[in-house]
Order: C-alpha cells, then sequence, then structure tokens
C-alpha cells in the first residue's frame, strides 16, 4: 500500500516555506564554503567516493538501504547505499593519499526526526601518521568557524546552550559515567576487553536505572549513555567525549595505557552529537574479528546482517596509523544558524512519510 507525503508540514518547494528555510539554505552554503577553505589550507585533498557499495557498513544498529544491480548478462547483484564514506576513504589512505577530506551524502533506514535524515551530509577527514588527538583540535577549530561564519555567538538547542568558541571539555565515558550517572563503567570490563553484565546490571539497580533481564552489557551501556550521560553533555561550551569501552569501538585501535578501553571520541554541542572520531585499526584479523562479532549481533536482534567488504579488509594492511573521523554536517549547520529541526537545513529534503 503506498503512502502519501504526510501533510504535518507544508511542502518545502512552496515559495512561503522556502522564504523561511532560506537563511538557514544561506548559512549552510557559506559554512561549507568556509569549511572546504579550511581543509584546502592545510593540504587535504577534496575526495569523492561511491554511494553504492558491496556493504554499507558493519554495524550492529545501523541499517541501510539496499538495491540491486543487473550486470550486463542480466544477473542481478546486491548493492547497499553507503552509510559512511569511511571504507572507501581508508582504501584512498591505503593507496597512499595522507591527507583527505569527503562531503559525502549518506543513508540510514530506520531513521528520521528532528536531529535524523534517512539521507544526510558526512563531512569525514583523515590524517595518515598523525594521532586521533589532532582531530580534537579539528573540531574546535571547525565549531568556532562555523559559528563565526553564520554571525553568531552561541549555540542554543532545546534549553540548552553551548560557547562555540570555548575551548571543549575532554572528559573519558568512565569520568561521565561516574559524574553523572554513579556508575564505575570500568569495573565491569576486563583487560581482555571482555564485559561482565551483571556487575553493570547490579550497578543500574543501586543507580536507580531501570532495566530489563535479558538486557546485554551493552543494552545496559546504551540505556545508560542515552538517559544519564548525553543529555548534560555540551553545557556551556563544547564536551569531546573520549575513550569509549573498546567494545563499542569497532573501528578504533586499543589506548597505548588501558587495553579496556579505545582511542575513539565523539563531540556534542548543547547534547547533541556532532562527530565521531578513531585512531584507526588498521589491523586486518582484528577488524575481521570485530565485523563478525557485530554482524551476529545484528542477526540477534534484528535477524538480518550485511556482507564484509572483503576489499576494505585487504586494504588494511596496507593502510599506515592514521586517525579519522565523521561529523554530522547537518546538524552543525543546524545549531549554527539557529534551527531547530535537520531538515531545514537540507535545500531538498527526501519525501516524508507516515
Amino acid at each position: 500500500m503506498s503512502h502519501a507525503p504526510s501533510s504535518s508540514r507544508a511542502s518545502w518547494w512552496r515559495p512561503d516555506v522556502h522564504a523561511d528555510r532560506r537563511p538557514f539554505l544561506i548559512a549552510r552554503s557559506r559554512i561549507q564554503a568556509a569549511f572546504r577553505t579550511f581543509f584546502a589550507e592545510r593540504d587535504f585533498l577534496e575526495v569523492d567516493t561511491a554511494t553504492l557499495q558491496v556493504s554499507p557498513g558493519n554495524e550492529a544498529h545501523l541499517h541501510a538501504f539496499s538495491t540491486t544491480a543487473m550486470t550486463t548478462d542480466g544477473r542481478a547483484l546486491p548493492l547497499y547505499l553507503h552509510t559512511s564514506p569511511e571504507f572507501a576513504c581508508k582504501k584512498l589512505l591505503a593507496a597512499g593519499e595522507r591527507r583527505i577530506a569527503c562531503f559525502a551524502h549518506v543513508y540510514r533506514n530506520r531513521e528520521r526526526g528532528p536531529l535524523h535524515h534517512p539521507e544526510f551530509t558526512m563531512l569525514e577527514w583523515y590524517r595518515a601518521g598523525e594521532d586521533y588527538t589532532q582531530l580534537m583540535d579539528d573540531c574546535a577549530a571547525l565549531l568556532a568557524l562555523a559559528a563565526d561564519t553564520a554571525g553568531t555567538r552561541q549555540f542554543a538547542y532545546r534549553g540548552m546552550t553551548c560557547d562555540p568558541f570555548a575551548e571543549p571539555e575532554r572528559l573519558s565515558v568512565a569520568e561521565a559515567f561516574q559524574r553523572l550517572a554513579g556508575i564505575d563503567l570500568l569495573a565491569s570490563v576486563e583487560p581482555d576487553g571482555t564485559t561482565d553484565r551483571n556487575h553493570l546490571g547490579d550497578q543500574l539497580t543501586r543507580a536507580g536505572i531501570r532495566h530489563a533481564p535479558d538486557d546485554t552489557w551493552t543494552d545496559l551501556y546504551s540505556r545508560v549513555l542515552v538517559e544519564k550521560v548525553e543529555p548534560g553533555l555540551g553545557q556551556d561550551r563544547a564536551t569531546i567525549l573520549d575513550r569509549y569501552p573498546i567494545c563499542e569501538a569497532a573501528l578504533a585501535r586499543p589506548a597505548a595505557d588501558d587495553s579496556r578501553v579505545a582511542e575513539r571520541f565523539e563531540l556534542y554541542a548543547c547534547g547533541v552529537e556532532l562527530a565521531n572520531a578513531f585512531g584507526e585499526l588498521t589491523d586486518p584479523v582484528e577488524q575481521r574479528a570485530r565485523f563478525t562479532a557485530e554482524m551476529a549481533e545484528k542477526q540477534r536482534v534484528y535477524g538480518e546482517t550485511y556482507p564484509l567488504d572483503e576489499d576494505f579488509l585487504a586494504a588494511l594492511a596496507l593502510m599506515p596509523q592514521a586517525s579519522g573521523i565523521a561529523l554530522g554536517f547537518d546538524r552543525l549547520v543546524m545549531l549554527a544558524a539557529g534551527a531547530t529541526r535537520i531538515d531545514q537545513v537540507m535545500w531538498a529534503p527526501v519525501a516524508e512519510w507516515e
């Protein structure tokens, strides 16, 4: 059965609606131009990657759009719209590129709301041979550049404010769990990365956080992160949430000083997640094992899996040590321009459905 577009908001192409949206869209174009200049001045090459891939990504809770390619001899081959240009960008690092940046349209199914859209723009950039902490400096500079370009001194969203010119706070996940939920997260993680679900569950019970008997460790972790931690991040100044548990960082390498955590951080402003960064994992054997575990979890929860990109795993053997980051460009524009919904900063949003 077909579904007509929702009538909850007037169509974006109506002249009166476009007139209201146009200041946000102008801000978007100016910020994108400023960012391109930022990367060019730092010797980044802007690259363009294919949207259609043999694998859309292998994270358990990301959902892809699928399609079918017809070969010249009439065979049907499954393909996917990528959820990130990450695999292609890392192949370019393996090929010999050192600093690259990519504005990519990416696609995620089962996602739509004020901060989510089925098609959106991801800005990714990679630094070969450079530590992931350099990406933290990049983030601070880009927040200030976005605000300055949009002509604002403050980000605001859902009652929270953030100074985009202030130095971001750097906070480990373990510190955030202790501060905002009273939970000793790493007490439930072993040196080899395995987790103790019951230990974490007992802590949630003592903290008065409801959970189900069949929740996994990851379920418990996610509940605390979403309910207690994320809402308090990026207030007054941006937060860099750093050093994720290793089991929550499928594409990141372990921290040198603690095998329980990984070189991964996320950037938050006004409680909104803006970016996800890694010190990149380059061990193809370990990466295959992690992807296999992720797909097993996807099969358990959703009853489906995605194929592995064998070319990507082969390229990891040639990829140099690197750091990389994915930034939700639309979300950042939304905060800088003062919009309240992500589709307000998109020139032509995806048709709505009920």
